[in-house]
């Protein structure tokens, strides 16, 4: 079963995240996004964008897309 979020995240550090979604699956390419920053709307299965905070912590539950 391929997941598909990553809820476990929310508050750690970014990179630490990128490793545990890494860990999952290797291919992903994962993007770190400031909180309130524009996206594109695509959606691609083999990506998952981190939002965070000044402070570098995931604000939000990562997912592909």
């Amino acid at each position: 079963m391929d997941k598909h979020e990553w809820p476990e995240v929310v508050g750690q550090n970014v990179e630490e995240a990128k490793v545990i979604i890494l860990n999952h699956d290797a291919t992903i390419s994962v993007q770190f996004v400031p909180e309130g920053s524009m996206v594109t709307m695509d959606f691609r299965e083999d990506r998952v964008r981190v939002f965070h905070d000044a402070a570098n912590k995931v604000t939000q539950p990562p997912r592909r897309g």
